[in-house]
């Protein structure tokens, strides 16, 4: 496994175009998000998501999320009414995950039973610049053992997982929850789970 140390704010060139490398020669990734570290690909490669379902115990039919660099890049993926994008406007970038109706573009593997995708603009700017660089979505999932327990320190990271990920980016232990997950694929948001982001403007 490839490992580099970035910094949070000037994340260095080099080291975010390695990573997007990777990412289109269908690797896995581990990268932080704003959050908890996320293990990442290509939403279009069936194969890393495959891999990262493996690497994680979890079956098919888990939910993953994706990372957008904006809102330009949400519309592509979701269908987002007037209301859902007021409403994230608010709240984005920040630890939110919205679910949205799925968009065509989106493959399958990434829809729920009821054509819902779970999508992320995370306040980090290695995660927004390597969603951007790619030029598409990359998957997030947080990375936990096989119990679910979340791994927050990048030294414990990169020694359980440097066999199972191609290339790691690191800045620091990560001692954040989860992201707060809100539906907003009908007609009033509905809180999944309670994590990171403040739930009281949907309320």
């Amino acid at each position: 496994m490839e490992y580099y140390e970035l910094h949070p704010e000037t994340p260095q060139v080099r080291f975010i175009n390695k990573a997007v490398n990777v990412l289109r020669d269908g690797g896995v990734i581990i990268y932080p998000t704003d959050t908890v570290y996320g293990i990442g690909c290509d939403i279009f490669n069936r194969e890393a998501i495959e891999r990262i379902l493996m690497i994680k115990n979890e079956a098919n039919s888990k939910l993953l999320s994706f990372i957008c660099s904006d809102f330009k890049d949400i519309s592509k993926y979701a269908k987002v009414s007037n209301y859902a994008y007021k409403v994230m406007k608010k709240v984005l970038p920040g630890p939110y995950t919205f679910v949205l109706p799925a968009a065509k573009d989106v493959p399958k593997k990434l829809w729920t039973k009821r054509k819902t995708v779970g999508i992320r603009i995370p306040d980090n700017e290695i995660a927004r610049t390597l969603a951007a660089e790619l030029g598409h979505p990359i998957i997030s999932t947080s990375v936990t053992n096989r119990k679910g327990d979340i791994y927050y320190d990048p030294s414990e990271i990169k020694a359980v997982f440097a066999p199972h990920v191609d290339l790691m980016l690191a800045n620091g232990a990560l001692n954040g929850q989860t992201s707060t997950i809100i539906d907003l694929s009908g007609e009033k948001p509905v809180i999944i789970r309670e994590g990171a982001g403040d739930i009281s403007p949907f309320l």
